[in-house]
């Protein structure tokens, strides 16, 4: 239980790194009252994504171990080089939130100020992984995804008695209105934000910590704690989201935990701050590996933090967080259409060929067509 319990951390962790502080004004500012069941559609996309990558490891792993041909050799290739450029996007955004909520609390959230402080947390880690490693911070994953849940349990608690209290009340719930979208606009912003419910991949990277059977175990279940977790969470928050008046920010969860409890704004900027830098140096250390290994070596890992650092600084000055939010989502995307295009590839069955051309298909769209909720 131990082994399959710490497998299942890593997943989660990643999953619950920037989505359960953006996705609430996201989705108000997407489909309003319809924000449970958005959620459910995203999560639901989510499962069967992940339905392709454990498929892979039971599947497509022993094939790529021994003699793959030409064409799912290069779909691999090619997915491993897409995940570089999705974990350098990812550094970003997560960097990019810590600001927002930091700053948030300070009261001094403008633009140039999260830029200034994201390029300078990027800059250490950097730094960091170039002159001693990260491998002295892979440990704080675990630690992070503790306090995360706690403080997410606590939030759930906070917006349900405010909930609660507002049914008493005789007033009813008051939901966000609809916002003023066509149905093209919503399914983009929706695939907008797929990056939300993203980390469930990391098991297939897990190979040399845990067999096949623990992983596609633990993939599983991180996706339906956390689908779980984004449901209550969503269906919690929406009666709290009209407190916002419409205007919806990447630290908006800060104004909705203290319109519940005045008790909740502080712990959730240091869960906040301790998650995004967790993902931060997991997704560094991650796309360095993958690097090194897609170079066969050639790069070394200093290098790696180098390139990963300098990228995500680059596009921290071009995005806002919705858009950096999007971007992701589009990277992980075509990751993801990647791997069903190597399941594909593997398989000897018509039905599951067609399913996984209807999800890269889906896959396809979001790559090419998510926008950011403006």
């Amino acid at each position: 239980m131990k082994p399959l319990f710490r497998a299942i951390a890593t997943p989660l962790a990643s999953i619950f790194g920037s989505g359960f502080l953006v996705i609430v004004p996201i989705l108000a500012g997407a489909v309003g009252p319809y924000s449970v069941l958005a959620m459910a559609a995203i999560c639901l996309l989510a499962y069967a994504v992940g339905s392709v990558i454990r498929y892979n490891i039971k599947h497509a792993e022993p094939v790529l171990a021994g003699t793959p041909d030409e064409a799912t050799l290069s779909l691999d290739r090619a997915s491993d080089l897409a995940l570089v450029l999705a974990y350098v996007v990812s550094v970003s955004l997560y960097i990019h939130i810590l600001a927002a909520f930091v700053l948030g609390g300070l009261h001094a959230d403008t633009l140039f100020n999260k830029n200034l402080l994201t390029s300078g947390i990027i800059g250490v880690i950097t730094l960091v992984g170039v002159t001693k490693g990260l491998k002295m911070l892979e440990n704080l994953e675990l630690w992070t995804l503790l306090a995360t849940l706690v403080i997410i349990s606590a939030i759930l608690i906070g917006f349900a008695h405010f909930d609660w209290q507002a049914w008493r009340s005789g007033g009813g719930f008051q939901l966000p209105a609809m916002p003023d979208h066509s149905t093209w606009q919503v399914l983009a912003i929706l695939g907008g934000t797929l990056i939300v419910v993203q980390g469930f991949e990391t098991t297939r990277y897990l190979g040399s910590t845990y067999d096949a059977t623990t992983r596609i175990k633990a993939a599983r279940w991180s996706q339906i704690i956390s689908t779980v977790v984004y449901l209550i969470f969503v269906a919690l928050a929406l009666p709290i989201v009209p407190q916002l008046k419409g205007v919806y920010d990447d630290n908006s969860l800060i104004a909705l935990a203290a319109a519940a409890s005045s008790l909740l704004a502080i712990p959730l900027i240091v869960a906040a701050a301790m998650s995004q830098f967790s993902a931060a140096v997991a997704d560094t250390l991650a796309a360095s590996g993958n690097m090194e290994e897609v170079t066969h070596r050639h790069l070394k890992a200093r290098w790696g933090y180098l390139v990963i650092g300098g990228g995500a600084i680059a596009l921290t000055w071009t995005a806002d967080t919705f858009q950096i939010v999007a971007l992701a989502s589009r990277a992980f995307a075509f990751y993801y259409m990647l791997q069903c295009l190597v399941a594909i590839s593997v398989s000897e069955s018509l039905r599951q060929r067609l399913a996984m051309l209807v999800l890269a298909i889906v896959l396809g769209f979001i790559t090419i067509f998510a926008i950011p909720v403006s």
